[in-house]
């Protein structure tokens, strides 16, 4: 999956938000992470559901990461 650097980066993006506000931001990421986990595992590897909820995971994993290397930036 590509992701645009000028998405991630833009300057006027990170500055709307506060450290504090990007630490809060990794509770409900990770709260959907461990909710989608959950869910998967009612369902066979191969489905649809399974699958979708693969691809939700791979994105919050993603955003959990940006969001922690934004903070970890902040110092």
């Amino acid at each position: 999956m590509y992701i645009s650097k000028s998405l991630i980066t833009d300057e006027n993006v990170l500055d709307k938000y506060t450290k504090d506000e990007l630490i809060e931001a990794l509770r409900p990421v990770s709260s959907i992470i461990s909710k989608c986990e959950k869910a998967q595992q009612k369902f066979a590897e191969g489905t649809s559901h399974h699958t979708r909820f693969k691809s939700m995971i791979k994105a919050m994993d993603i955003s959990r990461s940006l969001i922690k290397d934004e903070i970890r930036k902040r110092g």
